[in-house]
C-alpha cells in the first residue's frame, strides 16, 4: 500500500501553511484527467472534483485539467439535451485553472464499451498539445475510475508518465458489474502506479473486484469548515420558509439516489416536512409519488441549488437524509454535519466511517420506508447541540487532505521510477 496516512483529511488554509513550503524547491506539475468537471452548461457537475483540484493547486502545484467532453454525432448534437455541452469551448480558463475540453464522439446508451478508447484518443491529442506548449506533467491524476480513469492510464502509458487513479463509488459499484468494463478496470489497476479510494468500504469493494489490497490507499474527501458552519439557524429557516421540523435531501433526482424511498418514509413521519434540492429525470415521477401519498405541500422540490447557497439550506434543516443505493463517501454528508445537521443515511460506501458516533445520526440497516421513518423519528425526537454534530465533521478537513494528496502524488512518481528501473 502507498505509504500515506489512509485517514488523512483537514483546513482550507493549507496554502498559507507549510504545505507550499514543502514543495517550493521542486514544484509539481500535475495533469488532472476527468470527465467529471464543471462547465458553463453544468456548473455543479463534478464540483467535488474541482474543489479538491483547486485546493491542491492552491498549495503551489502547477495544475492543468483535461476534461474530455462527449458530444454525440450531428444531428443529435443539436438536441436540447446536448446542445449546451456541444457549444463548450475546447480550451478555457475555468475559475482560475486552465482547462482543456477535447471532444470525443459520444454514442448514447450504446458506446460505453468504446468510451475509454475514444476518451484516451482525445486526451492524448490534448496532452500532446500541452507538451508542445511547454507543460510536461510530472504525474497524471485521474479522478474517476471508469471510463475516464481507464483512458487516463492508457494515455499515461503512451507518454510514459506516472499516473494515479481514484475510485469514488459508482464507478466501482455500477461499472464493476459489467464484465467488459470490469476487465478494463482490472487491467488499468494492474498498469497504474497508484490507486486510491474515498473510503475503506470502497477499498474493500475494489479488492472484492480483484484489485490488490496493498496497492490501494484510502484518501477521504474533505469539507470547507468555514463555509459550511452552524450559522444563524433561525434566519436560515425563515429565508427558506421552514416552519415545521424539516428533513433535507440534496442529490440528483435519479434512481441511484432513490428519493422515492425517502418520500415513502416521510409519509410515515406526519409531523415533518421534506425538502429535496436537486434536479434530474425522475422529478415528474417523484412529484407524482408525493401527490399519490397525499403529502401535498409537505414535500418541496427546490430544484438545482448553487453550491454556495447550500450552507444556509443545511443550517435550516433538522435532519439530512439520503437513501442512496450507491455512494463512495458523499460530500453532502460532510457538508451537512459541518453545518450541525445530523444524518439519516443508508449503509452504502463509507456511511459507517462518517456516522461512527451517535452525534452524527443514524445509518439505516434496512432499505424500507418503515426503517428509514423510524430513524428519522428517532433523530427528530432527540435533537443534539449543533456544535456536537459539527464536531463529527472536523476530522474531514482540507489541510491533511491536501498534504496526503501531495504525498500520494510524490509516491506515485517514485513508484513509476522504481518500475522503470526494473
Amino acid at each position: 500500500m502507498l505509504a500515506v496516512d489512509a485517514r488523512a483529511v483537514c483546513c482550507h488554509s493549507c496554502h498559507k501553511s507549510g504545505v507550499t513550503a514543502r514543495f517550493r524547491e521542486a514544484p509539481l506539475k500535475v495533469l488532472v484527467f476527468s470527465t467529471l468537471y464543471p462547465n458553463a452548461a453544468q456548473p455543479n457537475f463534478g464540483i467535488f472534483v474541482e474543489n479538491a483540484v483547486r485546493r491542491v493547486a492552491d498549495a503551489g502545484v502547477e495544475t492543468r485539467v483535461i476534461a474530455p467532453n462527449g458530444v454525440p454525432p450531428w444531428p443529435l448534437s443539436r438536441h436540447p439535451r446536448y446542445a449546451a455541452v456541444a457549444a463548450l469551448p475546447r480550451q478555457e480558463t475555468w475559475r482560475g485553472l486552465a482547462v482543456e475540453r477535447p471532444r470525443f464522439p459520444l454514442l448514447p446508451a450504446l458506446g460505453w464499451r468504446l468510451n475509454p478508447r475514444l476518451i484516451a484518443r482525445a486526451g492524448a491529442a490534448a496532452l500532446r498539445q500541452l507538451m508542445d506548449e511547454g507543460f510536461v506533467p510530472d504525474v497524471i491524476d485521474a479522478q474517476f475510475f471508469y471510463p475516464c480513469g481507464v483512458a487516463a492510464v492508457a494515455v499515461a502509458r503512451q507518454f510514459d508518465l506516472p499516473v494515479t487513479l481514484k475510485a469514488r463509488g459508482s464507478d466501482i459499484a455500477f461499472w464493476g458489474r459489467r464484465p467488459a468494463a470490469r476487465r478494463a478496470m482490472l487491467e488499468a489497476a494492474r498498469q497504474v502506479d497508484s490507486l486510491t479510494a474515498v473510503s475503506a468500504a470502497l477499498r474493500a469493494e475494489m479488492v472484492a473486484l480483484g484489485m490488490a489490497a496493498q496497492d490501494i490507499a484510502v484518501h477521504y474527501t474533505a469539507v470547507d469548515l468555514e463555509r459550511f458552519a452552524a450559522g444563524d439557524r433561525a434566519a436560515a429557516r425563515a429565508s427558506h420558509g421552514f416552519t415545521r421540523p424539516t428533513i433535507l435531501s440534496v442529490g440528483s433526482l435519479t434512481d441511484v439516489k432513490d428519493h422515492a424511498l425517502l418520500i415513502r418514509a416521510v409519509a410515515l413521519v406526519p409531523d415533518a416536512d421534506l425538502a429535496i434540492a436537486g434536479h434530474g429525470p425522475l422529478r415528474a415521477s417523484l412529484e407524482q409519488l408525493a401527490a399519490s401519498l397525499g403529502l401535498g405541500e409537505r414535500v418541496r422540490f427546490l430544484g438545482n441549488i448553487a453550491h454556495d447557497a447550500l450552507p444556509a439550506l443545511y443550517q435550516a434543516a433538522d435532519v439530512f437524509a439520503l437513501t442512496s443505493k450507491r455512494e463512495g463517501l458523499a460530500n453532502v454528508w460532510l457538508e451537512s454535519l459541518a453545518c450541525g445537521t445530523p444524518l439519516v443515511i443508508t449503509p452504502v460506501g463509507g456511511a459507517r466511517e462518517v456516522v461512527d458516533r451517535p452525534e452524527a445520526g443514524r445509518v439505516v440497516e434496512e432499505r424500507t420506508p418503515e426503517a428509514v421513518a423510524a430513524a428519522l423519528r428517532a433523530v427528530l425526537a432527540a435533537p443534539l447541540p449543533r456544535e456536537a454534530v459539527r464536531a463529527c465533521a472536523e476530522r474531514f478537513t482540507w489541510q491533511r487532505h491536501v498534504e496526503t494528496k501531495l504525498d500520494i502524488l510524490r509516491e506515485t512518481i517514485a513508484r513509476h521510477r522504481r518500475r522503470a528501473a526494473g
